[in-house]
């Protein structure tokens, strides 16, 4: 293990986070980069590098850190305020694109040991923020004919592949769900404090978003157990890779669930915005968190862009005769070559619930 060291981007993120975790665990020498550390236990063999992806100089200035970087792990993200409308906009996608280039140009010139590089995309590869896509989503499919950062990093990556050494993993996962806070897309942290809010004041878990919608999900530490993996697996080379937790859930039919995990009862009306609902209670946040000894973390620290994913996915701003076939992506691929790695759904919520509580994020189940 002594000879294997990664490399990981985006280390506060969701994915990220796991996967400095995962790796450290399995004794690997660690570099973490991103502008703030990653919250992992105390004692964990991890090297943070504070570094703003957007500025060049400073991934150059940093390449003296990178000459013994064996792996890789790509899971930076720039999202613009607001979230959803950035995906379409021209300098979200070059920004996420210079950030790649910025760290990845002095590493490959560092890195003379190089031998795998995982990056991360998603289901918008297949277009499901834009229409209607094939169900189950496959990889074999050809490459959807939008514009998308995911094809400019991956046309970066291919083109630096070309005769050097190193392989390429990529990877799709469906939404996924972590411990990570103060992030653009994991809305653990979001339910967490909504439901916080809602017990503080006496009132149930009502969940805010449309009835129906069949969805996968996939937890950031069943991710990082297939970075890992993909790491020295010789039939993960140079592959693309769709990942799910291995069920399909529909919110409504796992609130319950979620209530349960949080000691609370669940309750059901008419949709409504989580951005709203949140940005009102501010205060109630406030108090909750004196009273509870919490983290002194501002509900804006806390959610980062995370609460307007979660009224994406529970699909308040949708029209009620508006009817789509779901995402659902086959993962039979990963599996036939070799990452077999599932869990319940329910099961992954329930256990993300407890660890923010654990780590004095939101408040122990009422």
């Amino acid at each position: 293990m002594s000879e294997r060291t990664v490399l990981i981007a985006g280390a506060s993120g969701v994915i990220g986070q796991s996967a400095v975790a995962r790796f450290a665990a399995e004794g690997w020498r660690v570099i973490a980069v991103s502008r703030r550390a990653p919250d992992v236990a105390a004692g964990a063999h991890v090297r943070h590098l504070s570094l703003d992806l957007r500025d060049s100089a400073a991934c150059r200035a940093a390449a003296g850190a990178f000459a013994e970087v064996t792996h890789v792990v790509y899971a930076a993200l720039y999202e613009k305020p607001g979230l959803y409308a950035g995906w379409f906009e021209q300098d979200q996608m070059d920004t996420n694109l210079a950030m790649m280039r910025n760290l990845m140009e002095p590493l490959f010139e560092a890195a003379r040991g190089l031998r795998h590089v995982s990056v991360l995309q998603g289901t918008k590869a297949y277009g499901a923020h834009l229409h209607q896509i094939a169900v189950p989503a496959r990889e074999r499919s050809p490459r959807d004919p939008h514009a998308n950062f995911y094809w400019l990093q991956e046309d970066y990556l291919r083109a630096q592949r070309t005769g050097a050494d190193w392989s390429l993993t990529i990877w799709r996962p469906q939404v996924v769900f972590g411990g990570a806070t103060g992030v653009a897309m994991n809305i653990v942290p979001v339910i967490g404090a909504y439901a916080a809010i809602q017990r503080e004041l006496g009132r149930p878990l009502t969940y805010p978003g449309r009835p129906g919608g069949v969805s996968e999900a996939v937890d950031a530490d069943l991710i990082a157990d297939a970075l890992l993996w993909a790491g020295e697996a010789e039939r993960a080379r140079d592959e693309t890779f769709n990942i799910t937790n291995g069920d399909v859930f529909t919110w409504a039919d796992t609130w319950p669930a979620i209530a349960r995990a949080l000691g609370m009862e669940p309750a059901f009306g008419a949709p409504f915005a989580l951005v709203d609902y949140l940005g009102g209670h501010a205060g109630v946040w406030d108090d909750v968190v004196r009273r509870h000894g919490l983290r002194a973390t501002p509900l804006p620290d806390l959610l980062g862009e995370s609460h307007h994913y979660a009224d994406l996915l529970f699909g308040v701003h949708a029209p009620p005769e508006a009817t789509r076939a779901p995402v659902l992506v086959s993962t039979i691929k990963l599996r036939q070559a070799g990452f077999g790695e599932c869990i319940d759904t329910e099961q992954m919520f329930a256990k993300w619930l407890a660890r923010l509580a654990e780590r004095r994020i939101i408040p122990p189940p009422g």
